[in-house]
């Protein structure tokens, strides 16, 4: 949640004949007039109720001038679904998801989709898997990460294991647990270090390697690491990284070492893709050291934004004590989240897609996702003013920076003359050690049709005469140039 500061001095809310005339009269009710006497103010509460269609028309032609999302290619995010979705979604966006008594329904799809999702993932048993639904996957992976944590603090001790046997040195003043990965993680990996106090050990990029190294992550690796994490497809540039071979460094650093470390997977949006796409890829719990999965039910899992997934393969590997217990209508519910009241609108748009699309549905989804990214991308690579460096054939997102030999202009020139036709197609550098390397992003996703993929590969062919005739690339701040942070 971004953080806002007050306004303590707003333009022109002190400007009554202003404030008086902002008011389309045709907004009032009954009387035209009636709705002429002053506008709201809009950093500090009015003073007298407006009506109804007033206020409406006043907030939504005020959000007349966001981005057009269908048109963001730069979110991850879902930004279409079919009407019956939205329908649902509005029959049940009054229901707390926390108040499973009240709502047992609403907690049975909860678990139905869990089980789902440990079934598609492979778990040993998928009725001794346990998970939860949470407000995305960032909250998704500040769970699985302070399971991590605990098991590696407290608890019993596990034969041939370190972790969940270090409550006889720690907390202490010497002993800080560490979790690695690499320097490609979404931010909330940098949060979860930050705000529960472990030390974030990154694998940095180098070369044409732009994600996790698996032998580099192991030798970060040490008697203090409660973990390392996966990312199943990049944010940075829509790859996979190598999880079996992550795991098998792992397995080999066991055997000279005798430290027995977990791995969970970051498969905010590959974990929708690759049970699809990718079969005999193996990534989720067939592997044994895989302790949990996130993923983002509202990116490629194609659910409206607020919804992510977090499983751990058994009961095992999520500590007793962060799990609360609610007994509704004679059974159990465990209950583990950051977060306490929230709708649940969203779980139940989950299980209207699992049923709706089923194993086939999903894999045709994705597929046409992944063909019209890989279509775009070597388009774009024709046109010769570009360097590909993937090609949506991982994540339907590809990413690619100037050619060698273009000088005129930059990635940033790019977005900006794009944003000019409501693309939002963002330019970002890389972290350590390729700060050197600028790219744009494409996020192919469920509703960016091929007619779409022409209109934005027209606009760019348009462009660039103009582009090409630049004395040089004109954007300077760098960091202000893009609006993608991750």
């Amino acid at each position: 949640m971004a953080l806002h500061k007050g306004r303590p001095h707003p333009p022109h809310d002190g400007d009554r004949e202003r404030r008086r005339l902002s008011v389309n009269p045709f907004h009032a009710v009954a009387n035209p007039l009636g709705g002429m006497t002053e506008a709201p103010p809009s950093h500090r509460l009015p003073h007298s109720p407006l009506p109804p269609e007033t206020a409406y028309r006043l907030v939504h032609d005020e959000l007349m001038l966001d981005g057009n999302a269908r048109l963001n290619l730069a979110t991850f995010v879902t930004t279409w679904m079919e009407p019956q979705a939205g329908v649902l979604m509005s029959e049940c966006r009054d229901k707390n998801m926390i108040d499973k008594d009240e709502y047992p329904r609403t907690a049975e799809l909860e678990r139905r989709c869990v089980a789902m999702l440990a079934d598609l993932w492979h778990a040993p048993d998928p009725e001794a898997a346990v998970g939860c639904s949470t407000t995305g996957s960032s909250e998704a992976c500040m769970l699985a990460g302070m399971a991590l944590k605990r098991r590696w603090a407290g608890g019993p001790p596990r034969p041939s294991r370190h972790w969940g046997s270090n409550a006889d040195r720690y907390p202490a003043k010497d002993v800080r647990p560490n979790l690695v990965m690499g320097v490609n993680v979404q931010v909330c990996w940098d949060k979860f270090c930050n705000f529960w106090e472990v030390e974030a050990r990154q694998v940095p990029m180098e070369g044409d390697r732009f994600h996790l190294d698996p032998q580099a992550a192991a030798e970060l690796c040490d008697e203090n690491t409660i973990g390392v994490v996966g990312i199943l497809g990049s944010t940075f540039d829509g790859s996979y990284e190598p999880i079996a071979d992550l795991c098998a460094a792992l397995d080999a650093l066991q055997e000279r070492t005798g430290l027995d470390i977990p791995v969970h997977v970051d498969g905010a949006s590959g974990g929708m893709v690759a049970p699809f796409l990718d079969e005999d890829l193996v990534w989720d719990f067939r592997l044994p050291r895989v302790a949990s999965i996130n993923t983002s039910g509202h990116k490629y899992g194609l659910v409206y934004p607020g919804v992510g997934w977090a499983l751990w393969r058994d009961a095992e590997a999520l500590p007793e004590e962060l799990v609360f217990r609610v007994n509704y209508l004679g059974g159990d519910m465990p209950t583990f989240a950051l977060n306490f009241s929230r709708p649940g609108a969203q779980v139940v748009a989950q299980y209207y897609t699992f049923l709706r699309l089923g194993r086939e549905g999903y894999r045709a989804v994705q597929q046409t996702a992944r063909d019209i990214a890989g279509s775009l991308a070597g388009r774009v690579a024709a046109l010769g003013d570009f360097r590909l460096l993937t090609r949506g054939d991982q994540l339907p997102v590809f990413a690619f920076t100037t050619a060698d030999d273009v000088t005129a202009y930059d990635v940033f020139d790019v977005s900006r003359r794009l944003r000019e036709g409501g693309w939002l197609v963002p330019a970002y550098t890389f972290p350590p050690h390729r700060e050197d390397l600028s790219v744009l992003r494409v996020v192919c996703r469920n509703g960016f049709s091929a007619d779409m993929a022409d209109l934005l590969l027209a606009d760019l062919e348009r462009l660039l005469p103009e582009l090409r005739r630049q004395p040089h690339p004109l954007i300077r701040d760098k960091g202000a140039a893009t609006g993608f942070h991750h």
